[in-house]
């Protein structure tokens, strides 16, 4: 998608500012927790319980360590947030793309757990010239899985806000009779300002923000 994206505006590179990336070389496929480690020095499997469960305070630990600081009241997800943000994305999908994969399972609540380590996923995100392209992932289909996860969610949530939203009774439904499936969603107003070389997501926008 992204050369052929590249390819209509009549461009044989994507640009976002001095950055380029070819969207039609090999691209680059990155593990988060091998990304935490090259570009923030944070061990991340080291904050994760063999289940999979984010230990906040080793992170806020590491973050510390690597010269960053959390907020006061930031959870574990606030934490990977600023950390993906902070000093990793800056350095992805320069020269070709990068394919970064096997996100922490706290951060893919769809998404199936990759079987041979419980504690990543199979969600990806594809980058370009340290902009973020598409989010995708496998399908999680095991009901009971799928369950516990969002209980846990609404958990945290009223931990954190007081309040609580009901479960999706009729995705867990229809969980059991869905195939193996996977899917992705991808940015196409930032495919066509990379593609374009415009500065701004708004250059390109049909309608006018705002």
């Amino acid at each position: 998608m992204a050369a052929m994206a590249a390819r209509a505006a009549g461009a044989m590179v994507l640009r976002h500012g001095a950055a380029t990336c070819d969207p039609f070389a090999p691209f680059e496929r990155l593990a988060v927790a091998d990304a935490f480690a090259r570009f923030a020095g944070i061990d991340l499997p080291a904050t994760l319980s063999p289940d999979g469960t984010p230990d906040a305070a080793r992170l806020r630990r590491a973050m510390e360590g690597a010269g960053l600081r959390p907020g006061a009241d930031d959870t574990w997800s606030d934490m990977f947030s600023h950390v993906l943000v902070a000093r990793i994305e800056a350095h992805l999908g320069h020269g070709r793309l990068t394919v970064l994969d096997r996100y922490p399972a706290a951060e893919a609540a769809l998404a199936r757990r990759c079987p041979d380590d419980a504690r990543f996923s199979e969600r990806f995100e594809i980058y370009a010239c340290g902009v973020e392209l598409a989010n995708g992932f496998g399908e999680l289909t095991d009901p009971v899985e799928q369950r516990a996860r969002f209980a846990a969610e609404m958990d945290e949530k009223a931990r954190v806000y007081g309040e609580r939203y009901p479960l999706d009774e009729e995705l867990l439904a229809a969980l059991p009779l869905m195939p193996p499936t996977a899917g992705i969603a991808l940015g196409f107003d930032r495919l066509v300002m990379l593609a374009t070389g415009a500065p701004r997501v708004a250059d390109v926008q049909w309608t006018p923000a705002g």
